[in-house]
């Protein structure tokens, strides 16, 4: 019989029980033990249908869809205190308003000269990037208590289920297209999807620690971090994705 094909994206998972909860808890240790780092104008080549790092737009094209009404009313919040210097689009921002809500009453930034209002663009004197998360840092201040959730949880993703004795099995895992919908195949390049990404200094799990404990708390992530770093011996990881072919 020949040898069965290796599948094209293959990882290792960690799950345990939560012991103060009805829970298990379900991680995606090849990716959380990677180096994978936002590369936002360090070559990302965006997620339009071809490459353009010269936009420098990141993941910003199509704006940031809000989970809910109270995640909108933080980053207007956060909007209110920009200042010319820090938000490039501010007058558009405070002449028609940051976000939008369509007839099916989903609930987006505007969109600017094709990205989201809040994207900085090259050669603002202010600096690239999101207004909202520069001027978090400038305010020393986390940047994921300014910014839309679904933008500070990239590329993470935390899915929840539960059975029919209402068990919850949470699962955090790295953000594929797929979880963008049909749209996300239509994108030319994805960051998880590519060796490009995956050249930070510290794995995820510690370069992502407040972001991780946002969404899981502190007793998962200390779990997660403890048996990964008591494993005897602990394992050398490639840098994910190991098997993809460019």
């Amino acid at each position: 019989m020949p040898p069965a094909a290796e599948p094209e994206d293959l990882h290792e998972w960690i799950s345990f029980e939560d012991p103060e909860e009805d829970r298990t808890w379900v991680f995606d240790l090849t990716f959380l033990v990677s180096p994978w780092t936002c590369i936002f104008g360090q070559g990302c080549l965006g997620v339009l249908t071809g490459p353009a790092p010269e936009l420098e737009q990141g993941c910003c094209s199509y704006g940031a869809h809000f989970i809910d009404e109270d995640d909108e009313a933080q980053v207007l919040a956060r909007a209110e205190a920009l200042t010319p210097d820090q938000w490039q689009h501010r007058a558009v921002g405070r002449r028609k308003g940051p976000t939008v809500r369509d007839e099916e009453g989903t609930i987006t930034t505007r969109l600017v000269d094709g990205a989201c209002i809040f994207l900085n663009r090259p050669g603002f004197e202010g600096g690239i990037g999101c207004a909202l998360h520069n001027a978090a840092l400038a305010a020393g201040e986390r940047p994921l208590d300014w910014k839309p959730a679904v933008c500070w949880q990239l590329p993470l993703r935390l899915e929840e289920r539960t059975d029919e004795h209402g068990h919850v099995t949470s699962t955090l895992r790295e953000w594929k297209r797929r979880d963008w919908g049909a749209g996300g195949f239509e994108f030319h390049w994805w960051c998880t999807d590519d060796p490009l990404a995956f050249v930070g200094r510290e794995p995820v799990y510690v370069a992502m620690r407040d972001e991780i404990v946002e969404l899981v708390g502190q007793r998962a992530y200390d779990l997660f971090v403890g048996h990964v770093e008591t494993r005897e011996p602990i394992p050398q990881y490639l840098p994910h994705p190991v098997l993809r072919r460019g």
